[in-house]
Formats: structure tokens, sequence, C-alpha cells
């Protein structure tokens, strides 16, 4: 399809849900409408990653003006997109510096932190504590990376950071219409969101030997409407310009392939993974096998997307 309009229907349910929420139900019942608006936020959260990926249109600057307004206040379109898109070169995931998404420290880094500080990292690595500590955690390493980007005058950086600006004001202004305190909406509707979402980038990458073997499958799950489908992520890693709706037949076709392609890093549902690991870490904080005690960059840089995954 020239327009994928189950994605752009997407979109209008997100934004068009949202203001109604923040209109008509926070009047009547504002806890409904903040756990309402929570989920709007996080589905949001899932179609920025649907469209930095290329979809719903064949325009890059249509795709990005459908996602501006940032309903999770925090992270800036196209500071988004050049992060994971530099995530995607599969041959780095996991690497603590190569990999902007990746969960792991380098083994110099790790020992020379305080203890408290690494407890606090361990209960990061569980899920719970992904869904409770990952969104400040992440907010805060994010915001300290991207000052020292933008101190730095890295490329693109201060331009993003100004249409995320602009594009906040809109978003802020219809809070001060709703009558929403923005406090209240970062604790009851960005946090909450970011948690959602945490439940599937806790455990999407591990490492291992072979970069497939890196990449997760979590086979059904309510949740998959929420996340686009991208439980599957081994399918999304190996065919990124697939729309999200085509995941499951994709998997569905070539099910064996694909469990066998990642070595078996496999979940019948988000269930057995928080039976698992709610309060057990699934992986060291330290990078088991890269990094281990190499010498961080000397300057920050900005992540580099290949020629392939800027044309997506």
């Amino acid at each position: 399809m020239r327009i994928e309009w189950p994605t752009v229907g997407l979109i209008v349910l997100a934004y068009g849900g949202w203001a109604a929420s923040g209109l008509w139900l926070w009047p009547a019942v504002p806890w409904l409408a903040l756990a309402v608006m929570a989920v709007l936020a996080a589905l949001h959260s899932s179609l920025t990653h649907e469209c930095l990926h290329g979809h719903p249109t064949r325009s890059r600057w249509v795709n990005e003006a459908l996602v501006t307004l940032p309903l999770t206040l925090i992270y800036p379109y196209r500071r988004y997109r050049a992060n994971h898109l530099a995530h995607h070169h599969d041959e780095r995931l996991t690497d603590p510096f190569d990999d902007p998404e990746s969960y792991y420290k380098a083994r110099f880094q790790w020992a020379a932190m305080p203890r408290w500080f690494r407890a606090v990292l361990w209960f990061n690595n569980t899920l719970l504590g992904r869904m409770v500590l990952g969104p400040v955690l992440g907010a805060a390493g994010f915001l300290a990376s991207e000052a020292r980007l933008f101190r730095h005058g890295a490329r693109g950086v201060r331009r993003a950071w100004l249409l995320h600006g602009l594009s906040l004001v809109p978003v802020i202004g219809a809070l001060a219409l709703f009558g929403i305190p923005l406090w209240l909406y970062s604790v009851a509707v960005v946090w909450p969101a970011l948690a959602l979402i945490s439940i599937r980038t806790f455990a999407e990458h591990r490492w291992h030997e072979t970069p497939e073997g890196r990449t997760i499958i979590v086979e059904r799950s309510p949740l998959a409407w929420l996340f686009l489908n991208n439980n599957l992520h081994i399918v999304h890693h190996q065919l990124p310009t697939a729309p999200w709706y085509a995941l499951p037949r994709l998997y569905a076709e070539r099910r064996d392939h694909w469990q066998a392609l990642n070595g078996g890093y496999v979940y019948r549902n988000y269930w057995q993974l928080f039976r698992a690991h709610a309060l057990r870490a699934k992986e060291p904080v330290a990078h088991p096998a890269l990094r281990l005690w190499s010498e961080p960059p000397e300057a920050p840089r900005t992540p580099v997307a290949s020629r392939r995954q800027r044309a997506a």
C-alpha cells in the first residue's frame, strides 16, 4: 500500500482518544482518564517506532509529522530515530557503546560503580525493576547523554531538540486546557506509559555469539496490539521495513525457521517472562563478552545509520 491505512487509523485513535480522555473523561472520572491516556501514550510510542522505519507513507517527512506531538514528552523524534536506526546494526547488538539501546555496561564501568548504584542497576535488570525504575533511569541517562552531545554541537542534535520543544507546545497547551497539571501527567501518564513499553524492551535482546541469537520471540500476548507485534522481535530485526500488521503472518509462515535462527530465544508469553524474572535479574549488568576492559570513546558521538537504514 502506498499509504498504510491501518497505521494511519491507529495514529488517529491514539491522538483522538488522548484528546477525548482529557476533554470529557478527565472531568468525570479523573483516574480512568489518566489510565486511558497512559495506554494511548504507550501506543503512540509504538507508532513512533513504526513511523521511523518508513511507515505509513513513503515520505519520511510525512511520517515524522504524523507522530511529532510527543505524548510521552521526553524523547525527540529525530533523536529516537537516529539512536534506533543505529541499534539496527545487528552485528553490534548489546554493545555497551555501539548499541544505543543496550542495557549492558562495560566491565570497567561496572567495576568503578559504588555498591548502591550496582544494586540499583541489578534491580533494573529484573522485570519489576525495569517497570518501576526503568523509565526514570532511561530518561536520566538519555538526557545526560543528549546534554553532552548538545554542548559538543553534535550534528542534528540541536535542531532535533528545537523541533521537539516546538512540538511540546501544543501538548502542554492541551494539558492546560484539560486542567491536568504537568507534574501529575508526568507521574500518572508518562511514567506508566514508559513502564508498559519496558515490558517489551526488557528482554528484546541478550548477548549471544550470533547476531540473530540476540533477539527475542514472545509468541502470544494480549499486549501485542500495544507493541504493534514487536513481541515477534526477530522478525522485525530481519525485516525492518515490514509493517506491524504483517509480522504475525510472516512469523507463522516460517515459525520453525525463526526459532532456529534466534537459537530458541523464545517465550510463550510475557506472563512466562514475568514469572521467571519479576524479581530475578535476567542478565548481568556487565557485558559478559564485549568491552570487558576497553576505555570509552574520547568524545560523544551521534549514532550513524547506514545508507540502507536511512533510506528505510
